[in-house]
């Protein structure tokens, strides 16, 4: 179980990520760029006392995760689009991680964008101590397949440990058989992806988001003294050089990545081009009702 003062750390991680990800989803209007509404989403999570647990993802309609706009990037929202807006803030490592999905000036995906938050707001009414975890999965796959569509199979909740946003526990959207209870003192993410396509995605074309692979020296004493700025500013999270407060970030990223200082998350891609939407919380688990932390 956490300590009083570290479960006030999460709490606050998860109010200040429920209110950027509702600012998000909200600047998400016909011809807006992406970039401006990343920025917006964790300069807000920054000027409220937290870090950056990882870069601002914008994905969108088949893109289900992994894609933040570069520095220059120029593209603009458009009438239709299906938005992911997933975000999260850190303090002192305790981390709030989560997701909406909003549609571009249209309604024709509203009943996909739904099922997608009621299936995570089923697992809401019950998730607690001593829930197996393919019980999650069977209810978030029953709530979908009711509503007519698909769960991404190969996308899944998680736990999360201090400085680590991908610890321990997957939590799959399916029944997969893991009668390994949630444990009292957890605190976990479920994040339903809901698709009206295939139900996989596969790796796409890189997204910007980078994290540290080895940390060994180098050579270049500009990019060395860039290794060191991001280790003191993102820690072991993943990050991208448009939230980096250093000259000439992308081009030490694009360095580092040549030496295998650092690697690159591709974006997830729906194998047959299906809309996906997400919707995610985190919750604390602290005993037989869980505390959802990013709540708005």
């Amino acid at each position: 179980m956490l300590k009083e003062d570290e479960l006030a750390k999460l709490r606050r991680a998860g109010e200040v990520s429920g209110a950027a990800r509702e600012i998000g989803m909200s600047l998400c209007q016909p011809g807006a760029k992406l970039y401006d509404v990343a920025q917006e989403v964790e300069g807000y999570i920054r000027s409220h006392g937290c870090g950056l647990a990882f870069p601002c993802n914008i994905s969108l309609n088949e893109i289900a995760a992994h894609y933040t706009p570069s520095c220059n990037d120029q593209t603009r929202f458009e009438v239709g689009d299906v938005v992911k807006v997933d975000c999260g803030g850190e303090l002192d490592g305790y981390v709030g991680d989560t997701a909406g999905t909003v549609e571009v000036g249209t309604h024709s995906y509203r009943d996909i964008i739904e099922s997608s938050k009621r299936a995570r707001n089923t697992v809401a009414e019950f998730i607690g101590a001593g829930v197996p975890i393919n019980e999650i999965g069977r209810a978030v796959e029953m709530s979908v397949k009711r509503d007519g569509f698909k769960v991404v199979e190969n996308l899944c909740g998680h736990e999360i440990t201090q400085y680590d946003l991908h610890a321990g526990l997957s939590i799959p959207s399916y029944d997969d058989g893991n009668t390994d209870p949630i444990e009292a003192g957890m605190t976990v993410a479920i994040e339903p992806f809901v698709t009206n396509g295939y139900g996989i995605v596969d790796n796409g074309k890189p997204g910007n988001i980078v994290e540290i692979a080895r940390d060994k020296e180098v050579a270049d004493p500009k990019a060395s003294e860039f290794l060191e700025y991001v280790k003191g500013e993102f820690h072991a999270f993943p990050f991208c050089a448009r939230s980096c407060d250093f000259p000439d970030a992308e081009k030490y990223v694009r360095m580092l990545l040549r030496q295998g200082v650092l690697s690159s998350f591709a974006q997830l891609v729906e194998r047959n081009k299906g809309i996906v939407t997400q919707h995610e919380y985190t919750f604390y688990i602290a005993g037989s009702k869980a505390e959802i932390t990013t709540a708005p």
